[in-house]
């Protein structure tokens, strides 16, 4: 297998030229979100996308899960704005706005249009429901009414807190080329490492010359982990499990959805960018529960890709099994059959959560012994 196209067919860079026109007619104060997205934008990380979408690309995304030009794109990039904002870019009739964060131009944006994000309804078509006790509807509810969009021309490269491990695609794909990987699979995760996870990348490896584990450490819900917890354990585990020089660890700076398969796809297309040509989705990829209710089935993000993988241009290793692990000694199955039930407790994040909480021991069934030691609660986001 060849190295694996950007979407859309070409890598998106939207960094500005040296000595180009910056000025603007408005300003726009960004959130941290906001300014990622840029970042993301601008070197080729959402490609097609070459900037935030106007009217016509958001209602055709969230009523289609598609571009205008037909292809498939399953979540908004919007740049949330006020009404105030809206009135002053119509007011002036601006054609350019400076986007600044922390009182810094970071970029400047082609103004293609103001609309109304219709915040209820649209949470309804992305997220499946409008409920408050979904963390990504809550935050997509708490942002401004309006979006403004139009490409962007990135003034400022982003300053990341974990430049050790934050590598923009041309970086990734020169990357696997001096490793001579020709299949590279890629794994999204939002937690620290349980065996759960190793088996998936387990079976990545066996089906791929080399793995791409790339955290996300943007916006997360309270309750998951910090960024530089997941970094620490990783570290571990890549160190004393993996074979050398097949994996790479690198991080993804932009928010979680919690769209379960939805994001699923939007994961899937960002590691197609940075040159994956396989990528891993777990039982509930991107799923959330609230109150013990799980807002998508837990094969729902495997089987959305029945009929798109091809379309996409990256293939999928789907992996629905649920594992348990034995809560007194290392041991993981598949299965319960024949077994004594009180042995064992499914393996998730949410199971990591409770031990680290509780302050009991981490099993080895659940977590690698040298992962288990460099986490406790104080890694939880509150």
């Amino acid at each position: 297998m060849g190295e694996s196209k950007p979407y859309g067919g070409k890598l998106v860079s939207r960094r500005i030229d040296k000595g180009a026109d910056t000025t603007f007619d408005t300003r726009i104060n960004i959130d941290r979100d906001v300014l990622l997205n840029i970042e993301q934008i601008a070197t080729g990380v959402f490609s097609p996308l070459e900037g935030f979408m106007n009217r016509e690309e958001f209602e055709s995304c969230i009523d289609d899960m598609r571009l205008p030009n037909g292809l498939i794109w399953p979540l908004p990039i919007v740049l949330p704005v006020s009404e105030l904002i809206c009135d002053d870019i119509k007011s002036k009739n601006a054609k350019k706005a400076g986007l600044f964060y922390e009182s810094k131009l970071q970029a400047i944006l082609k103004i293609d249009g103001t609309f109304n994000l219709d915040k209820r309804s649209s949470a309804k078509k992305i997220f499946g429901t409008d409920e408050t006790n979904h963390p990504g509807v809550r935050k997509w509810l708490s942002q401004s009414d309006y979006s403004v969009g139009g490409e962007i021309s990135q003034i400022t490269p982003m300053k990341y807190d974990f430049p050790d491990y934050m590598f923009t695609p041309l970086q990734t794909r020169k990357m696997f080329r001096e490793r001579r990987w020709k299949t590279i699979c890629g794994f999204q995760t939002r937690n620290v490492p349980h065996r759960g996870h190793e088996n998936l990348q387990r079976i990545g490896l066996s089906e791929c010359d080399g793995l791409f584990i790339q955290p996300l450490i943007g916006w997360k819900k309270r309750g998951d982990f910090k960024p530089e917890a997941i970094i620490r354990a990783y570290r571990e585990l890549v160190q004393y499990y993996y074979p050398e020089n097949r994996v790479i660890l690198g991080t993804l700076s932009t928010a979680m959805f919690y769209a379960g398969p939805k994001e699923a796809i939007y994961h899937a297309i960002i590691r197609k960018n940075f040159g994956c040509t396989h990528f891993i989705v777990g039982r509930d990829h991107a799923g959330v529960a609230s109150d013990g209710k799980s807002y998508y089935g837990l094969d729902e993000a495997c089987r959305i890709f029945d009929n798109i993988e091809q379309e996409l241009g990256i293939k999928t290793i789907r992996v629905d099994t649920v594992y348990y692990f034995n809560k007194k000694k290392d041991g993981i199955v598949e299965s319960l059959h024949g077994l004594n039930k009180e042995d064992y407790q499914i393996i998730s994040g949410s199971t990591v959560r409770d031990i680290l909480i509780k302050g009991l021991k981490i099993s080895p069934g659940l977590m690698r012994p040298e992962v288990a030691k460099v986490i406790s609660k104080k890694d939880l986001i509150s």
